[in-house]
């Protein structure tokens, strides 16, 4: 009995091996169908997905097929569902996989009887460059050595902020959009010009919703930057290098759009689809790269993180500054994002800079700077440090810094206290355009804060918004959509310049602005050169940092 239950032991081996990859074919002929269709509904969605390429090169989220925030469905527009007659049932009775199923066997979200449905966030093309059909918007003028662009419509839009949940538009206006009077929203739901998830809103008490979608047409007034030209300093297949002139914002941002040195390049020099390599303040003038491709980007950003590019800049500041190499490695914080405002701080970012003086006039020094890092406003902070302000700086050359005008650190007042100040600074010179700000911006116990929109009586108003909605008509009926990006692909929005020019609602067309002298657009801080590991652009020594200027 032992031999042969030796002789039957290799039997029975095999026999529990073929039992075993009979069980694994079955397990896998029993999944082997769901996974197909998995496959199939995936390369449907891809070629359904499959957005316009990138004007940049950089491939959106709806290109990849990555899902907005709150979206309540794994599929898009572009995926193709499976037929009840190509859906096979799974052998070990699993049901289908959800991408498979039919529209009519997805279950849909519904609200209850009379309620408001807010329909899921579109995609957006993350990365898209501003082109001809932004471009078309409006026009530049120019007027007492000024680039002026004509007043034009314009719609901000929004998706419905986290805060926002719960609250009405009479809530969010009033406490978030101080620019203008709750009066003058009322009257633009009266004229057509607030829209939520495409549809007219008829009444400010309308309650928001998760995901819920903002449009606001508004008419659009820039303030104006220097008629000075924007000088290309080199051009290849890989950059674009300007010479930027001082007041000129380099990217749309706060009421600046196409007064900025990527308009500006666009519309005038067909240089479009750019990517900044760095910035530059507004007030700041000099050496400004752009790539023209994504791949060379995120090369030269790379050099930046490894503190392989140089900068170079040229100042004159007030008084004599020292003859030798000065360094200072204070750390600056930022005190209001929306003034732009910084200051020295312990609690601050590190900071480096190397200054040494150039030239001295006997009232005025001009001073090379080496920024070793890139902190906000970090060259005019620390010259303020030293106690050589730019000469003339609007925010850290003021005397709302106290007697010593920030120097050494020494500032006798809050980050409250300053703000305010400076705002009251610039608000008796109607220059709050060097703080990026305009009266609606600022707060309601500010002086004069919302005078010029507070004195409209309701009348008044209602009559406004009359004669908007006429004038409305007007405008949508002609071809695209108010900001600019057309309905019908390919055509640029053509407006009549005549219908944008005025409009009954803006408070802006009332008032008569004091427009800035050219030379006040002008702060004496210039990019003088930048160098990598393979490239150095230079731009020439602007006339205030010559040896022989005098000051006026």
């Amino acid at each position: 009995m032992w031999l042969g239950g030796r002789l039957w032991l290799p039997v029975l081996g095999q026999v529990c091996s073929n039992l075993r990859c009979l069980a694994i074919a079955r397990t896998w002929s029993a999944c082997r169908r769901p996974m197909a269709e998995r496959l199939s509904t995936g390369a449907e969605a891809a070629s359904g997905l499959g957005a316009p390429a990138q004007q940049n090169g950089d491939a959106g989220g709806a290109a990849r097929g990555e899902q907005p925030p709150g979206h309540p469905e794994p599929g898009g527009p572009g995926v193709e569902p499976v037929s009840e007659d190509t859906k096979q049932p799974s052998g070990n009775g699993e049901r289908a996989p959800a991408a498979a199923l039919g529209p009519a066997k997805r279950k849909k979200r519904r609200g209850a009887v009379g309620e408001r449905v807010v329909p899921p966030p579109k995609k957006r093309r993350a990365g898209v460059s501003f082109g001809d059909e932004h471009f078309a918007e409006t026009s530049y003028y120019f007027e007492g050595g000024l680039r002026k662009v004509r007043p034009y419509y314009f719609d901000f839009r929004t998706y419905c902020k986290g805060r926002w949940v719960g609250h009405s538009l009479l809530h969010v206006f009033g406490t978030e959009f101080r620019a203008q009077p709750l009066a003058y929203y009322e009257a633009a739901v009266r004229a057509g010009r607030l829209h939520l998830n495409e549809e007219p809103v008829q009444d400010l008490s309308i309650v928001l919703k998760d995901n819920d979608f903002l449009r606001n047409t508004v008419h659009r007034h820039e303030p104006p930057v220097t008629a000075e030209p924007i000088r290309l300093l080199a051009e290849n297949e890989d950059v674009v290098v300007v010479d930027k002139p001082s007041s000129i914002p380099v990217h749309p941002c706060g009421r600046f759009r196409h007064n900025t040195v990527i308009f500006i390049l666009g519309k005038e020099h067909q240089l479009k689809e750019l990517h900044p390599l760095h910035r530059l303040d507004r007030l700041t003038s000099g050496v400004l790269m752009f790539a023209k491709t994504a791949a060379v980007s995120e090369r030269i950003h790379e050099q930046v993180r490894d503190r392989q590019l140089e900068k170079e800049y040229v100042c004159r500041v007030v008084g004599e500054f020292p003859t030798e190499e000065v360094t200072c490695k204070e750390p600056i914080l930022v005190v209001s994002y929306k003034v732009g405002v910084c200051r020295v701080d312990p609690q601050g970012k590190p900071c480096e800079s190397v200054f040494q003086r150039l030239s001295y006039n006997g009232h005025s020094s001009v001073v090379r700077c080496r920024p070793l890092t890139g902190r906000t406003h970090q060259i005019r902070v620390h010259l303020q440090f030293l106690g050589h302000p730019i000469l003339n700086d609007p925010i850290y050359n003021s005397a709302a810094w106290g007697p010593s005008r920030g120097r050494g650190g020494h500032i006798p007042k809050t980050d409250e206290e300053l703000l305010r100040d400076l705002v009251a600074e610039h608000q008796a010179k109607q220059s709050l355009d060097v703080l990026d700000l305009c009266g609606g911006d600022l707060c309601p116990g500010a002086p004069d804060s919302t005078a010029p929109s507070s004195e409209l009586s309701k009348d008044c108003l209602e009559e406004m918004a009359a004669s908007a909605q006429k004038m409305d008509g007007a405008v949508e009926a002609a071809p695209g959509d108010l900001d600019g990006v057309p309905v019908t692909s390919g055509k640029a929005t053509k407006i009549d310049v005549v219908n944008q020019e005025t409009d009954p609602l803006c408070s802006e067309c009332r008032r008569v602005p004091q427009d800035p002298l050219p030379q006040d657009l002008v702060m004496f801080l210039h990019a003088l050169r930048y160098k990598g590991p393979d490239f150095e652009y230079c731009s020439p020594m602007p006339a205030w940092a010559r040896d022989d200027w005098q000051e006026h």
